[in-house]
């Protein structure tokens, strides 16, 4: 017989490890750039350009009434535009459960989409039109997009991935929303699109011969933000183009749409090979598990005893992740910089290059979670976020008597991003795709991402009210929202690197006092063709 395309032992008594292939790795670039990577664009495209935009609010309302905008009323519409990304974020994810359910996943992202495309064309568009309303909507459309894609992506690479690659593909999409928010942050660099005009790429390109005139009349024409806001539309179409070309998920066709061809067919592709008679054997497993709880709404998620555990943990984990401060910190960094000597034209410099300590610090991840695991990453990255906010809390305290002090602060700063970024950002999503099984799936990718956005409201919401309030001992209170996550998930959370849907949900069954109901013949769980289908095979090639 040919040999296999799976690494293990001869025998078949070792785990068989699955490579990555060309199909699978197109699949998830496409996907995580063309959904992932806006979520973290529209995190923090409109931070350099908000004079230049507020501005454009106070001309355009002196423009229709005659008289400057009230300094109370822009204050409103300005934090309008900010509140409102993580609002129709909220209002997204709870469309994650009835499009993935009647959609397919691939057919929810095509969709969503037009989300995005409608919002980059008003942004893009507001200037011209003189109408900074069509701006806060495109917020919430926008927000809408992130919210699908940040549930969306994660689960749709999870179904996909082999298990022994399913945790290094599940921390793409957070590696793309950290390459959207640097992205955005360099574009937004003042001397490029974060201006009222586009000046500076207009005197640059003027310097090239024989498109002096046009190319510098067209920059000029444009402003700059508006197009730095209106770009995050060219992904969406990327991905509109290209992802029709890939298959939807195995396990969504076989358990969901009962197609066993078109699973195969599927896994074949990602696969690379022919012989995918275990994984869809494991699914049949699966299916046959959940056969008399049927599709989790959100509700019966809730009541159900044999979820509680997983429930309450991705709570916890998508909770813990946005209140431990990551926000507050983003917040505190360029005064802490300016403490420190950093001169205030450069700060925009110091902020990207965060962004880029961000972006390698996740990409690391991708390449040790399969091999350190979920809960070592987590419980590393919330260890050295509890000790960077506690410090951190110290050094801003001590700065104006201690010199030095404004330094360690930098450390602290960079250490926390560092400890979020290889743990709390990217796993908390990996982690709902592997404690939940086909049927609870999307209900359990609804709540977390519902708790995520609200926690990120929350955040933004009442940031600056604890920060007037409590100065720099706002960090206390994210240092002890980071030791609470961290013991709940060194008691309570198991670790699931390399392992299957299936032997996940029996770990957990065993914490929920539950028995798991599945077949103890596994092996003749195929329809009979497939099984004298795989007897022909075998035969034809010895």
């Amino acid at each position: 017989m040919p040999k296999s395309h799976f690494q293990g032992g001869a025998d078949g008594s070792s785990p068989p490890l699955q490579k990555m292939t060309l199909p699978l790795a197109l699949v998830a670039l496409i996907s995580a750039f063309g959904s992932s990577f806006q979520y973290g664009y529209n995190v923090s495209v409109i931070n350099s350009p908000a004079p230049y935009m507020q501005d454009f609010y106070n001309s355009t309302y002196l423009e229709r009434t005659g008289v400057p905008m009230d300094r109370g009323f822009q204050t409103l519409l300005w934090s309008l535009t900010v509140s409102m990304f993580p609002l129709g974020g909220l209002f997204g994810s709870l469309l994650v459960w009835p499009m993935v359910n009647n959609c397919g996943r691939k057919g929810t992202l095509l969709i969503n989409n037009l989300f995005s495309i409608a919002a980059a064309i008003l942004m893009g568009t507001s200037e011209l039109a003189k109408s900074f309303e069509v701006i806060i909507l495109s917020r919430v459309l926008v927000g809408i997009f992130a919210g699908l894609a940040s549930n969306v992506v994660p689960m749709f690479l999870g179904e996909m991935s082999p298990k022994n690659l399913r945790g290094a593909v599940g921390v793409v999409p957070q590696l793309f929303i950290t390459i959207g928010i640097l992205a955005a942050q360099i574009l937004g660099l003042h001397g490029i699109l974060g201006n009222a005009r586009g000046k500076a790429a207009a005197q640059g390109l003027s310097r090239l011969p024989r498109v002096r005139i046009s190319l510098s009349d067209c920059c000029d024409l444009a402003a700059g933000w508006p197009v730095l806001l209106g770009l995050t539309g060219i992904p969406s179409l990327l991905q509109l183009l290209a992802l029709p070309f890939f298959p939807e998920s195995p396990r969504y066709l076989l358990i969901q749409r009962g197609s066993e061809e078109q699973a195969r067919t599927a896994l074949r592709r990602l696969r690379g090979w022919q012989d995918v008679d275990e994984e869809i054997q494991e699914m049949y497993q699966e299916d046959r598990s959940e056969k008399e709880e049927g599709q989790f709404s959100v509700l019966s998620l809730f009541t159900f005893r044999g979820l509680r555990w997983q429930l309450i943990s991705v709570i916890v984990m998508m909770a813990g992740q946005q209140l431990s401060g990551v926000n507050g910190v983003f917040y505190y960094a360029d005064r802490i910089f300016e403490s420190a000597g950093v001169h205030s034209s450069s700060i925009q410099y110091v902020t990207v290059s965060i962004g880029a300590i961000n972006v390698v610090m996740t990409l690391l991840a991708v390449f040790i979670v399969e091999s350190l695991g979920r809960r070592i990453l987590l419980l590393a990255g919330f260890v050295l976020c509890s000790a960077s906010c506690a410090i951190l809390t110290l050094a801003l305290n001590l700065q104006s008597s201690v010199s030095w002090m404004s330094y360690l602060s930098i450390v602290c700063v960079i250490a926390y991003i560092i400890g979020h970024a290889i743990g709390p950002s990217p796993i908390p999503a990996v982690m709902i795709t592997e404690m939940f099984l086909q049927s609870s799936r999307p209900a359990a990718f609804m709540v977390g991402g519902s708790v995520h956005w609200l926690s990120n409201f929350t955040v933004g919401l009442l940031f600056l009210y604890m920060e007037a309030g409590l100065g720099p001992y706002s960090f206390l209170i994210f240092c002890a929202i980071c030791v609470a996550t961290l013991l709940y998930i060194f008691f309570i959370v198991p670790e699931t690197k390399n392992k299957t849907f299936m032997e996940i949900n029996r770990i957990m069954a065993k914490r929920n006092k539950v028995e798991v109901q599945e077949s103890q013949e596994p092996k003749d769980s195929y329809p009979l063709s497939r099984q004298e289908e795989k007897k022909s095979l075998s035969s034809t090639e010895m």
